[in-house]
Order: structure tokens, then C-alpha cells, then sequence
């Protein structure tokens, strides 16, 4: 099994996740994170221009079992990418065991 992280843009979320659910991946777990990087965000506020590296995305955690790692990596990207610098990032984890807490199965068969 594999646990996936991405880190994207917010304006992208819908997209991926109407994606993800297109090609089974029905299960994941997000939330907003604010982090820094690379891209640099510009502000006007009454006239005057400054810029912040302080960066809005949301996170992304899924668990797959092997055979979804490609297809749900891919997806991703070509779901959230914009070309542009701040796209985000996707992480590969390797997950030893899931438990099912309400029947104490175990295996990949509980991320079903």
C-alpha cells in the first residue's frame, strides 16, 4: 500500500477530486495549509504593491493500494497542473498495514 500527499493549488481542488473519483479513488482525507515556497504572491492593497511567500494550497492524503499508485499520481498531476510556478508537489510513502477499526480487518482490502 502507498500513501499519497500532494500539496496544490485551491483553485484546482474541485478538478482533482472530481478526477480522483472518475477513476475509483473515492477516499481522501484534505485540509488548507498555508506554507512557503518558491512562487511569490503579489498584493495591491490601496495602492501600494507588496509581495507575501506566504502561500494558501490544500493538502491532499490518500491511501492506495499498489496497483492505484500510478494511476492516482497521474491523475493528479494532470488535474492540478497549470504550468506555472506553485503547482505543488506529490509525495510517495510506502504504508506497512491498515487496520479497519470497525471489523479489526487488515490488509488492502479495507480501502475498499
Amino acid at each position: 500500500m502507498k500513501k499519497i500527499e500532494a500539496i496544490i493549488r485551491k483553485s484546482k481542488f474541485s478538478a482533482v477530486k472530481k478526477a480522483l473519483h472518475e477513476v475509483g479513488v473515492n477516499f481522501l482525507s484534505y485540509w488548507d495549509v498555508t506554507g512557503l515556497g518558491n512562487e511569490k504572491v503579489g498584493h495591491v492593497y490601496r495602492g501600494v504593491s507588496y509581495s507575501t511567500s506566504d502561500i494558501q494550497r490544500r493538502y491532499l492524503s490518500i491511501v492506495v493500494n499498489d496497483d492505484f499508485e500510478d494511476i492516482t499520481v497521474k491523475t493528479i498531476i494532470e488535474a492540478a497542473k497549470t504550468g506555472e510556478v506553485g503547482d505543488g508537489k506529490v509525495f510517495i510513502s510506502d504504508i506497512n498495514e491498515v487496520y479497519r477499526i470497525r471489523t479489526s480487518e487488515k490488509g488492502g482490502d479495507t480501502l475498499k
